[in-house]
């Protein structure tokens, strides 16, 4: 268990949720806690002139950011280890480097400042874009546990994402909903044979089980639901995502039949969902 769990903080309130979150999962899964604060003196990469004393007044803000998203960490898990660490260079750089060594990254929803869908474009997608772990964005409001959590499979290979999926129920003790969409009938019918929306459903559902039956062999305890529907991807995980403690998707290799639509759930989970959101990169860190 030497992969920790790692956070961004900026001092903002979605910064302290997500140092909340962040904190619940590294006692969940017996991991140490590791909160980063990146110092970001030119974020527009315009080489202005420093003012004399920004160097230190920078150092002295982001210590006290990290000082203070300790003591969030410390009284909301005060079992788990925490280790801070300030860093230079742009927060998305900063955050993908600390992902090649993380068990996940978690991030707020949005930072410090009045352009909040900016912020979030920037960094949130930028990190998972860029990141060697799993990345969670913790959205949505705060409210009691469901004791459910979704995932999002696809037509590419989520193994993944689904191995992540179970596991994240098992620590929880949850059920797993497993939501495939099919917005187009003929993308899994036998060519010629008509878009029968039965026949569809029921190949989908199959395609399905077959895709998480190694998983519950290995996690025999997490009850499982299929949830096979015809609405477009994006659309129906962010519905899901009403209804559930965690919504997960996982990205894919950039071939022509994945990454558009992979994109495009990504990008509307991170802007829309009502949950936290894990986004699982093909390949993750054990």
């Amino acid at each position: 268990m030497s992969s920790p769990i790692v956070v961004g903080a900026d001092g903002s309130v979605p910064s302290e949720r997500a140092v909340e979150w962040a904190a619940d999962e590294a006692a969940r899964h017996g991991r140490d806690l590791r909160i980063v604060h990146a110092i970001e003196k030119w974020p527009f990469d315009v080489p202005l002139t420093s003012a004399p004393g920004e160097a230190g007044s920078l150092s002295r803000a982001g210590g006290e950011v990290l000082a203070g998203a300790e003591r969030v960490a410390h009284a909301r898990r005060p079992e788990v280890p925490v280790s801070v660490e300030l860093a230079s260079g742009r927060t998305v750089q900063v955050l993908a480097e600390h992902s090649l060594e993380s068990f996940e990254l978690v991030v707020g929803h949005r930072g410090l400042g009045g352009f909040a869908e900016l912020l979030l474009g920037s960094v949130g997608l930028g990190v998972v874009r860029n990141a060697a772990s799993p990345v969670v964005l913790v959205r949505g409001e705060q409210e009691a546990a469901r004791g459910e959590i979704a995932v999002g499979v696809g037509l590419g290979d989520d193994s993944a994402a689904l191995e992540y999926a179970f596991r994240a129920a098992a620590t929880r003790n949850a059920r797993l909903r497993v939501v495939h969409a099919w917005p187009f009938p003929e993308a899994l019918d036998d060519p010629g044979a008509g878009a029968d929306p039965r026949r569809i459903e029921e190949r989908a559902r199959w395609r399905v089980v077959e895709a998480h039956a190694p998983m519950r062999k290995s996690f025999p305890g997490v009850g499982v639901v299929e949830d096979i529907v015809q609405e477009n991807p994006a659309a129906a995980l962010v519905t899901a995502s009403r209804h559930v403690d965690l919504m997960i998707a996982g990205t894919h290799q950039h071939t022509r039949l994945t990454a558009p639509r992979s994109h495009a759930v990504t990008h509307a989970l991170i802007h829309h969902a009502h949950c936290p959101v894990a986004v699982v990169p093909c390949a993750t860190r054990p």
